[in-house]
Order: structure tokens, then sequence, then C-alpha cells
């Protein structure tokens, strides 16, 4: 009953679409920029009624003053962060649901990357909007946080179902894998995954949607068993050049 739709920007960024079938709500993740949104609308007929933001990052909320004001669309965002994000209507934290058409919405703070980061989990649909706290085969980096605050808010993420669908906010899969596999170059798992992973940036194609279950199994954030590890592992990301 919802359809998702990832819609590239920039130079590696994702926005998604989000359609409500049986209301025929229609929003956007993190848009950017405003025009591939408005291309990808218009290719389907829809108008823009909502608009989500994960956190204050320009990359992530730059479309959204000219698609608010073009479509009088509501903005969604961090109530922990609300100040930092343009034009905002409505602000949501921890275990608060909003209705989005027929999807019930229910909302995370997952801060480390930014204070006020958040996601958006739609259970009915098993998709999970983590923006740049949860990547494929990575994390993001702690501008505003420390490793125990993050490492918290992946295993929040990891404990969702493992069929939930993870829409991130970059495409960073591939090379997020080759640190994966300096980190963990026995795990069969990843290295099947990249085998795949490779072969689909080979043909431009994107490497999201993810699922929990996958990042559980490879991902080298999520597979540190304390926020020590996670913090270590973290820091040598941050200096690896493979």
């Amino acid at each position: 009953m919802l359809e998702i739709e990832l819609v590239a920007c920039l130079s590696d960024n994702y926005a998604y679409l989000l359609h409500d079938l049986a209301t025929g709500a229609t929003g956007v993740v993190d848009p950017s920029e405003p025009e591939p949104v408005r291309h990808a609308l218009s290719a389907h007929g829809w108008r823009l009624t909502h608009i989500f933001n994960t956190h204050h990052h320009f990359d992530h909320t730059g479309g959204n003053l000219e698609l608010k004001d073009e479509f009088n669309a509501t903005i969604i965002g961090p109530g922990a962060d609300a100040e930092r994000i343009p034009g905002i209507d409505v602000a949501y934290g921890e275990g608060e649901h909003f209705e989005f058409g027929a999807q019930d919405v229910q909302v995370f703070d997952i801060p480390g990357h930014t204070k006020g980061h958040i996601a958006f989990y739609f259970q009915k649909a098993k998709a999970v909007f983590t923006g740049d706290t949860l990547f494929a085969l990575g994390c993001g980096r702690m501008f505003e946080g420390t490793p125990p605050v993050m490492f918290a808010s992946l295993s929040k993420l990891a404990a969702l179902p493992g069929d939930t669908r993870i829409y991130c906010g970059h495409e960073y899969t591939q090379s997020n894998g080759r640190f994966a596999l300096h980190v963990d170059p026995q795990n069969k798992a990843l290295i099947t995954r990249m085998a795949d992973v490779d072969a689909l940036r080979a043909k431009g194609l994107p490497t999201i949607p993810s699922t929990i279950d996958l990042e559980r199994a490879t991902n080298p954030f999520l597979l540190a068993r304390s926020a020590e590890e996670f913090g270590s592992r973290r820091a040598a990301k941050d200096g690896f050049k493979g």
C-alpha cells in the first residue's frame, strides 16, 4: 500500500518519494534539491503533500523551502533539532506516531551523526528511513555525538524486524564494503554481498534498500559488541584508505 521510489540527488544522495495508494498522500524523505523531486513527481502525476527530514544537514533539507512553497507541503522533522530544519511545521521525537495517509509512522531518536537525528519507521510497509545514521555496510560520521550515543542508536535500529528494508541517505555501499572486508575478511556473507554490490555499481544501479537482517550479518558497525569496539572501528574507518 506504500510505493517507495529512489530519487538520486547531488552526487551520491538519495531522496525517497513515498506514495500512499489508499489516499494519494505523497511525501519525500530528505530532499537535497528540488528539481529531481519535481521531475519524479511529474513522471507519476503525483502532488507532494509532505516533506520528511531525518536531520538538518543541507544535503538533506536543501529542497525544503522551494518544494514547500510550490506544493504547500507539510514539513516534518526532529523535535530535538527543530530550529535547524528549514520551514519545519511539525516536530516529533522518540516513540511518537503520526499518520501519513493510511500509514502509521513511528519516530525513533537516533542521534550521533547530529544531535537531533530521527528515523521514520513504516511498520506495515516494512521500511525504515535512517538518513545518515545507518548506511548499507556502514554508519555516519559522529559530527555531534559520541561512540556510546551512536552505538545506542545503531542498536535500536538493529532491533527492528529482520525483513525491514533500510533506506539510507547516500550511495556509500561499495566504499563502506571495502572497509568491512578489511575488518572482517573471512565473513562469507560479506564476501557474497560485496560481489553483488560490485555488480550493481558496475551497471550504475543502486544498492539500496538493504535489510536489517543483511546489515546484522555484514555491517561491521552492527557486528561490534560494545560501544568501545564500535568507537575503534569508526575511528579506523575515518582513516581507512583502501
